[in-house]
């Protein structure tokens, strides 16, 4: 991401006018993504004591799933997000790098399915090296390009909501450059998982919502959700929507 990233029609623009109705969905279902949460949460490798740094934030949803004992800090450079208000967020287009932390303030840092908004990522992964002690963990988890999620996204998704959808996607290319920012990786995977639910309907409404759908049916994106990323029935009689991640667990060397 370049410094002036926040400040460009990308991030902050999109999430001015979607962050709402994102935000909305993720507080009408708040355990939807507790899978997502969960499998990047585990890479941090995070213990009682420790802070972590969440960035960008969204609303701060992460830290409804940290282990007891973690300390969450959250910075998100756009207000579309409402529950930020109260000292997460910063004011819209106000730059996103240098992050507003001191050096070696965290003990941990994840980004987790918002840089796929950034062109230039350098920036803020050279800033987290900055922010993450040595010795400490960063991990990055987001959609992989030429994924079945990437075509959803920049497919349905772009030709159905407020703003369209076109994503600059982890690949190898994320890889070196996080490796020429400084960082050390330590593993690199696509991880499969499920966003959950309770019933096929709650799925649907909830991605509509999430994003903003507003040129398509309910029962529409129900169908671009089966045929295009596939359902599964959980134990339980629950429903699984079909997601995945490339994760990235990156360490700052000592």
């Amino acid at each position: 991401m370049s410094p002036a990233i926040a400040s460009s029609p990308g991030y902050v623009e999109l999430f001015t006018l979607r962050g709402g109705p994102y935000d909305a969905a993720m507080r009408t279902w708040p355990l939807a993504r507790e899978p997502e949460f969960a499998q990047a949460i585990a890479r941090a490798a995070l213990a009682p004591g420790m802070v972590v740094a969440d960035v960008p934030a969204g609303g701060g949803y992460l830290q409804s799933f940290l282990p007891p004992g973690v300390r969450w800090i959250g910075f998100e450079p756009s207000r579309g997000f409402t529950s930020t208000a109260g000292g997460h967020g910063i004011p819209e287009g106000s730059p996103l790098v240098p992050l507003p932390w001191q050096a070696g303030e965290a003990d941990a840092a994840i980004s987790l399915a918002g840089i796929h908004h950034l062109a230039d990522k350098a920036p803020l992964f050279q800033d987290l090296l900055r922010v993450v002690k040595p010795g400490g963990r960063l991990v990055v988890s987001d959609v992989a390009e030429g994924s079945a999620v990437a075509g959803f996204l920049d497919g349905y998704v772009g030709s159905h909501n407020s703003t369209g959808h076109e994503g600059d996607y982890l690949s190898a290319d994320t890889v070196a450059t996080l490796r020429h920012a400084g960082w050390h990786i330590a593993s690199s995977e696509l991880v499969p998982f499920h966003w959950v639910f309770a019933s096929r309907d709650d799925m649907a409404a909830f991605c509509h919502r999430l994003f903003d759908l507003r040129t398509s049916t309910l029962a529409d994106t129900r169908r671009a959700i089966e045929s295009g990323l596939g359902v599964d029935e959980l134990p339980g009689g629950r429903i699984g929507m079909r997601w995945e991640l490339m994760t990235i667990a990156c360490e700052r060397p000592a």
